[in-house]
């Protein structure tokens, strides 16, 4: 989880995040038009749940089930009780502000539980260009508006695992405070989050970095201020809280406190030294200030901890650590109590790497604890919990961990952890890979075990580095940060295990055979072993090939068109290539270490090449490469090109810098030159998929600038004009990573995110006319329909439902109907084409869906507006054939 979530944001910057001079032709040719039409898609994540870091975790106190999660790099999140899943809130965020896809903190007022914020930035060094922003939502995080920051924030920066930096005043909601990091302090909003200002009064920036010579200011930055907490009960309702206490990144001075509404502000007396304060949870109900400490600021580091407890009353310390120091060898930082029942509290030891983290749990104000596990005797262990992983298997690893490690592991990196307000048996907690919770917690305290199981549904936070959809086999491969990546056999299911044997920390690039797709080859990084897997039955299964000497990262890799041989440019060595699968290596010529290398998807020798604004063509199977004389290419390395499937010698290439040429490039001679074409501003990834109806050449698919929009683009007449297919609710920040079509279905892409997972979105056009305009006919025979709301907000809602064919003869159209029992209204429908007169809806196939098969189904959704209540339907007709319901 953290080199690739450092690496991944610099390689994005490398790929080109900001706008360039428009590039220059690199060969005269006529020109197409620039059209920017207009299509509905659907989008949905390729289901792998999880897979990044959370740090926080934020129960609302005022209504039960409002709960947020917050993600380093990937956005936030709210619970959906209904469905026990995640929704993403904060997918508008557009590319030129894709930093604010990390979250520093989350705050959601208990006052107005409607209101939510989210402090946002992912670096304060210069790998992230923009400044921070406070983003503040009346309607639980479906919009947003932007106060923007004169500092940078770190979502994604160590101690980003502390907090919560920003808070709300419990008592007068219009009053929030954030900390900062890099030496900027305390800063407030009196107008609800619009405006913000700091607090001249506050004494200490903080101090503490985790490595001042670090000269990347990555590591060198100051932490700052870590958190805010108020005690509610020197306060009433309207009224400013009196007291408030502030966490500090200093060794020396890390706990402040103010009487006076934050007018004036002390270091707190007789506190402890030498430790910094991760997390700082008030119980106003018993007065206690319950304080988790480290030695570093996480939320990989900590070799020492610390757990405090400060009586409000009598300004008395009490050390509660479970543990005594000298027996640490991790930090403690996740920290919550229970708010059913007061003197009930519970910390993580974050940093125990191995052989598991550690829950601490005590009922007497930590007077003394209880452990999630034990040793019996060494190495075996007894543990009060067990764990259910099968929603999520990849989970296991695939490890057969020797004692005492086990599999799947409690966690690691566990830094945030909440018991729900209102439920005592509800917990959940972050860790570097997922969210983990139980609902019967309390079992603990009587001896019997509690279950844990992923929470973490619809929460998908990888960072997404190549894509690869085959014409045969599993329609999606997928190349991840920080858990290597997965074959796709359903999209809508969770993959069993990441690719194994050799597990790769993050997997670089990956390719197939086009007229041999069960051939793949993959490459990435790991710490100990090979860099580079082959598989002969299309990813299901793998075996590790050898490095050529000196590699020490997994760059790119292509595959032959037929299988028959492979051309590798891993890190720390120079261009290979190989006959067979990679049991030796020869060095190519002609091509500078660093190229990006791809294949010829019809001529199985030849193979293409580019550094630094040249374009290299091998002949013989990777063995010599020649530069190509084309020029007005990119002078950079952010560059991705491809060879389009069933055409020998066509090439796009895309990509560019700031200041520099930048666009999107095509040629027909195998690279001899390129033409550039004018209606593409800015490009930085392309694809391929299906051609469209009645089209001969396949679909191209790019994220890129085009009309002076930045989305994801299609284009159907090879590149003369282009549908803009992603709106401005769904952006993702970077998607600069990786592209692709899908060979099988019209319409559909793959889309990579910077660490809001695998976008795919499937088309309401089919890019023709139905070839029957007359009514199709009404379909009989059983029915069974799913209505689910799937985000629901003050006044609207989000709906899907699926149609599912139960009888034995297919459809050639369909026609379902249903009426609101209160009134609701569509306002908006995909994959289906609706009336409504009053309280009935009709919603009608669209020509590409028209026909299901028996026993298949075919989904729709739609946003609807709704006044007093939004119950579901009762009842579904086809035609005159009511459905079932589900």
């Amino acid at each position: 989880m953290r080199r690739t979530r450092i690496l991944t944001a610099v390689l994005a910057l490398a790929a080109g995040l900001l706008a360039g001079t428009p590039p220059v032709l690199a060969a005269e040719a006529p020109q197409p038009t620039a059209r920017l039409a207009a299509d509905t898609y659907t989008w949905h994540n390729a289901r792998v749940d999880g897979g990044g870091f959370v740090p926080g975790i934020v129960f609302n106190r005022e209504e039960r089930n409002l709960a947020y999660a917050r993600t380093d790099i990937g956005g936030a999140y709210r619970w959906q009780q209904s469905t026990k899943s995640w929704t993403p809130l904060l997918d508008s965020v557009g590319w030129d502000d894709w930093g604010h896809t990390g979250v520093a903190s989350i705050a959601t007022d208990s006052v107005d539980p409607d209101r939510v914020y989210a402090a946002v930035g992912t670096y304060t060094n210069d790998w992230d260009p923009g400044n921070g922003a406070v983003l503040r939502s009346a309607d639980r995080g479906a919009s947003w508006q932007k106060a923007a920051l004169p500092f940078k924030l770190g979502g994604n920066m160590p101690g980003r695992g502390m907090g919560e930096r920003l808070a709300i005043d419990p008592n007068r909601n219009s009053v929030l405070y954030l900390g900062a990091p890099s030496g900027k302090g305390l800063w407030r909003s009196t107008d609800s989050g619009a405006t913000w200002s700091q607090v001249t009064s506050f004494p200490n920036p903080g101090n503490y970095a985790q490595d001042p010579g670090d000269t990347s200011g990555y590591a060198s930055d100051n932490q700052g201020v870590v958190w805010v907490t108020f005690d509610e009960s020197t306060g009433t309702a309207g009224n400013a809280t009196r007291t408030i206490y502030v966490g500090v990144a200093d060794k020396d001075n890390a706990v402040y406190r103010s009487t006076d509404a934050g007018a004036t502000w002390s270091r707190v007396a007789g506190q402890p030294t030498g430790y910094l304060p991760h997390k700082g949870v008030l119980d106003a109900d018993d007065g206690h200030l319950y304080l988790a400490y480290s030695d570093k600021g996480g939320p990989y580091d900590g070799g020492k901890g610390q757990l405090w407890r400060y009586t409000t009353a009598t300004g008395a310390w009490t050390d509660i650590s479970p543990v005594a120091e000298a027996d640490t060898y991790y930090g403690f930082s996740g920290l919550t109590v229970d708010r059913q029942h007061p003197g009930t509290l519970m910390a993580t030891a974050y940093s125990s790497w191995w052989p598991d983290t550690q829950i601490f749990r005590s009922t007497d104000s930590g007077a003394t604890w209880s452990k999630a596990w034990d040793y019996t005797s060494y190495p075996n262990r007894s543990n009060r919990y067990t764990m259910d992983v099968s929603s999520s298997p990849w989970l296991t690893w695939g490890a057969n961990p020797a004692p005492p490690e086990e599999t799947p592991k409690l966690g690691w990196m566990t830094e945030a952890m909440e018991i729900d307000p209102f439920d005592s048996d509800r917990m959940m907690y972050g860790t570097g890979a997922t969210i983990y919770g139980t609902e019967n917690l309390t079992n603990w305290d009587d001896g019997s075990q509690f279950t844990i199981r992923p929470m973490v549904r619809g929460l998908e936070e990888t960072a997404v580095l190549d894509l690869a959809s085959p014409p045969s086999g599993a329609p999606l491969l997928s190349a991840l940060g920080d858990v290597g990546g997965f074959r796709h056999t359903d999209l809508t299911e969770v993959p069993p295990m990441m690719y194994t044997q050799p597990n790769f920390t993050s997997t670089t690039s990956l390719d197939f055979a086009e007229s041999h797709p069960d051939t793949v080859v993959r490459t990435g990084n790991l710490d100990s072993g090979p860099h580079v897997a082959f598989s002969t039955d299309n990813g299901a299964n793998w075996f590790a090939g050898t490095d050529p000497s000196g590699v020490s990262g997994g760059g790119t890799v292509a595959a032959a068109a037929d299988g028959s041989r492979f051309v590798w440019s891993p890190e720390g060595a120079g261009v290979h290539h190989t006959t067979g699968f990679g049991t030796s290596w020869s060095a190519s010529s002609g091509i500078p270490a660093g190229a990006v290398v791809e294949s010829d998807r019809v001529d199985p020798r030849t193979f293409y090449g580019f550094k630094s604004g040249t374009f290299y063509v091998s002949t013989d199977g990777g063995a010599t490469f020649t530069a190509s004389a084309a020029t007005g290419l990119p002078g950079g390395d952010s560059v991705r090109f491809k060879a389009l499937p069933g055409a020998k010698g066509d090439v796009w290439l895309a990509g560019g810098e700031e200041g520099g040429t930048y666009g999107l490039w095509h040629s027909t001679n195998g690279g001899a030159s390129f033409t550039q074409l004018s209606n593409v501003a800015e490009a930085d990834t392309i694809g391929f998929g299906k051609a469209a109806p009645g089209a001969s050449y396949q679909t191209l698919y790019t994220s890129a600038e085009i009309g002076g929009v930045r989305g994801i683009f299609r284009s159907t007449d090879q590149g003369a004009s282009w549908t803009r297919i992603n709106d401005d609710a769904h952006q993702w920040g970077w998607t600069g990573a990786a592209i692709t079509g899908d060979p099988r279905v019209y319409g559909r892409v793959y889309v990579s995110t910077n660490g809001r997972g695998i976008i795919y979105g499937d088309s309401s056009d089919t890019g023709g006319t139905d070839p029957d305009p007359d009514p199709d006919p009404e379909p009989t025979g059983a029915c069974a329909v799913t209505y689910q709301v799937t985000n629901q907000w003050s006044g609207g809602f989000q709906a899907d439902v699926r149609l599912t064919n139960t009888g034995t003869a297919p459809w050639s159209g369909w026609s379902l109907t249903w009426t609101f029992p209160q009134g609701q209204t569509v306002t908006q429908m995909w994959n289906a084409e609706h009336t409504q007169s009053g309280a009935a809806v009709t919603a009608r196939n669209v020509a590409w869906n028209a026909n299901v098969a028996a026993g298949s189904s075919v989904s729709f959704g739609f946003t609807g507006d709704w006044d007093q209540s939004n119950p579901q339907p009762a009842a579904f007709k086809l035609g005159d054939q009511s459905c079932s319901v589900g």
